[in-house]
């Protein structure tokens, strides 16, 4: 649950303040909320205000219960029980353009970003809540300490930045950490492969940074020769000794391609 004061600053970075010109975006172009976790509605009412078509996934029966309540004075509101990394997120939407919002449980953000990423064909913007460490990892770049696996998920995917950072006082009660809100904007500035090979392309990527120290070379071993994966990296303009901390989401891509 937010302070009042950090929710409005949150609904004003998403533009769905009273003050915003969210409703006008509407009529221009129609698309619908998908909260994830709406908890017990204090941002649900928000996104609602705004006219959109709002649909609040949420797991806890109690506060379904007080959605549904909410629901009966938001009409373009729906309420979905269940597990957002159960839902089938294109039926929800339905033929729309979605934007999604959630206060994510720091245990799970990288498998709802997974989630959320499965439907990036039909998705504008994501906004997240999550702890200020893995908002570091998002928008990490190459050569940093934070950039891994969960950077170059979601630099593939979105083009990721930190909009507020919140003190654990913005909460009730208060977590034992910082956190951020970071928005993505969907597609990102990197030319997706075939959506039959991105499953393998991101597995790829895990084997990359397997063991973040060693290099390339050695981390790919049970996919190719060292002396093959050698001869790639100079094609590539990439030292022999790189490592995949190194690498921009595009070289990574470029790399997987000349494997395969």
């Amino acid at each position: 649950m937010y302070d009042a004061a950090w929710r409005d600053r949150i609904a004003r970075a998403i533009r769905v303040s009273r003050g915003s010109s969210e409703r006008s975006e509407i009529a221009e172009r129609p698309y619908c909320w998908i909260e994830v976790g709406a908890g017990h509605g204090e941002m649900t009412e928000l996104l609602a205000a705004t006219g959109a078509p709002v649909y609040a996934i949420e797991l806890d029966p109690p506060l379904i219960a007080g959605l549904e309540q909410l629901a009966a004075k938001f009409p373009n509101l729906t309420v979905v029980p269940g597990d957002v990394l159960k839902t089938d997120l294109n039926s929800v939407a339905g033929a729309r353009r979605s934007r999604v919002y959630g206060n994510l449980p720091y245990y799970i953000t990288s498998p709802i970003l997974h989630r959320l990423f499965e439907s990036a064909d039909l998705i504008d913007e994501i906004h997240i809540v999550i702890q200020l460490e893995v908002a570091f990892r998002l928008v990490a770049r190459p050569g940093t300490r934070d950039y891994g696996y969960l950077s170059v998920l979601t630099q593939y995917f979105s083009t990721p930045s930190i909009v507020l950072k919140l003190p654990p006082g913005a909460f009730r009660p208060p977590p034992e950490v910082a956190s951020a809100l970071v928005s993505l904007k969907l597609p990102g500035g990197i030319s997706r492969l075939g959506t039959s090979e991105e499953a393998a392309f991101m597995d790829f990527v895990k084997l990359c940074f397997a063991q973040k120290r060693k290099t390339l070379v050695n981390n790919l071993r049970e996919l190719a020769q060292p002396a093959g994966v050698k001869k790639i990296l100079e094609q590539l303009g990439l030292s022999a000794s790189a490592r995949a901390e190194e690498l921009p989401v595009a070289q990574l891509a470029a790399l997987f391609q000349r494997l395969r």
